[in-house]
């Protein structure tokens, strides 16, 4: 009898273990269910508060692939695009795959886009502005070729070629006189975020494989409701020689350089008819770097390059001034004007 009610009681036990951690399961579920819930209304949440206000500042970070199609090689074939917060990069996909919206992460405010590419490019480009409401939603809904022309809204504006384009990073190789980007990476994954006064995407690339050994690198790039600069953020695993950044050269557009009155920053930066737009359209482009970090500046064939000195990590600025841009920087001197302002904030405040 003993064995029978130690028996029930034991199972009585059981039953009130199962019981608390079936509630306790379901707690969390809960609550992981929210904080999804949040963290993908988000992105949602600037395009609705866009469209209530449509003028009003704003920030935003995006992400959008293809679901409901099926991969055949490197191409993604059919589906649908839908805009998502996080991402791992398929090991099939590469450039021009048809799997991710504008191929890569966007970030725009009311004065300006970017996208960066999320393939071994890594180039970052600028999506020219005529509007100073929200447009990424709605670009390369149809394919690739639409936002390389002129529309309402504005297009893509920047040829990057095969550089790193407008402030993205890489590692200079001395010997070749060339920037490599990322074509030996073993896993990238990405995710975007929107907050009420800035929205960001961060990249993790684990196993990125130049010369010698491999590291882990995670960028976070950061663009405010104001403005036109994106704030880069890179940190490393391992300390790595030959970190850069930079600007696309085009032929026949000077540099111009300039240091910060107490020499804690500087940039280097082009102004001119160095768009995919119109003949006659002017584009203004920098980058503003901490003085201390700086290993020298290189003009390669292809691109205006500021290598760091060997590190862990480091931060920097870049940004675009499109001529065409409603009440924007119409001129060279007001470009430069501009500059030189900020770079005086930086040499007080250390940031943007």
């Amino acid at each position: 009898m003993n064995n029978v009610n130690n028996h029930e009681n034991s199972l009585l036990q059981i039953g009130k273990l199962i019981r608390k951690s079936m509630k306790f399961s379901l707690f969390t579920i809960c609550i992981a269910g929210t904080f999804i819930s949040s963290t993908l209304s988000a992105q949602t949440s600037v395009i609705e508060n866009s469209k209530k206000n449509p003028k009003a500042p704003f920030s935003y970070a995006e992400l959008s692939v293809k679901e409901g199609g099926q991969w055949e090689g490197n191409q993604y074939i059919g589906g649908t695009f839908k805009n998502v917060q996080e991402l791992t990069l398929p090991e099939t996909h590469t450039d021009h795959s048809s799997y991710i919206r504008y191929e890569g992460i966007g970030l725009e405010n009311n004065q300006i886009g970017y996208r960066l590419y999320l393939d071994w490019r890594n180039a970052t480009d600028i999506f020219g502005k005529k509007v100073n409401t929200l447009v990424l939603p709605e670009v390369g809904q149809d394919g690739f070729e639409s936002y390389h022309h002129d529309a309402p809204w504005g297009q893509d504006i920047l040829k990057s070629g095969r550089t790193i384009g407008i402030g993205s990073y890489g590692r200079y190789d001395e010997q070749n006189d060339y920037v490599e980007t990322f074509k030996i990476v073993k896993k990238t994954t990405t995710k975007v975020v929107n907050e009420k006064d800035q929205s960001y995407a961060i990249i993790n690339y684990k196993g990125w494989k130049t010369w010698g050994n491999p590291v882990d690198l995670q960028s976070k790039l950061t663009i405010l409701p104001k403005d036109r600069f994106v704030k880069v953020d890179l940190t490393l695993n391992n300390s790595l020689s030959g970190l850069c950044t930079g600007i696309v050269a085009f032929k026949d557009i000077p540099l111009k350089q300039g240091i910060s009155k107490n020499k804690k920053w500087g940039y280097i930066a082009t102004y001119g008819p160095q768009t995919l737009a119109k003949k006659e359209d002017n584009l203004g482009m920098a980058v503003f770097y901490p003085i201390e970090s700086l290993d020298q500046y290189v003009k390669t064939k292809s691109t205006h390059t500021i290598i760091f000195k060997k590190t862990k990590n480091v931060s920097y600025y870049f940004l675009g001034a499109w001529s065409q841009e409603p009440n924007g920087l119409t001129t060279e001197d007001s470009f430069y004007q501009d500059l030189n302002k900020k770079l005086d904030i930086l040499d007080k405040t250390q940031q943007l």
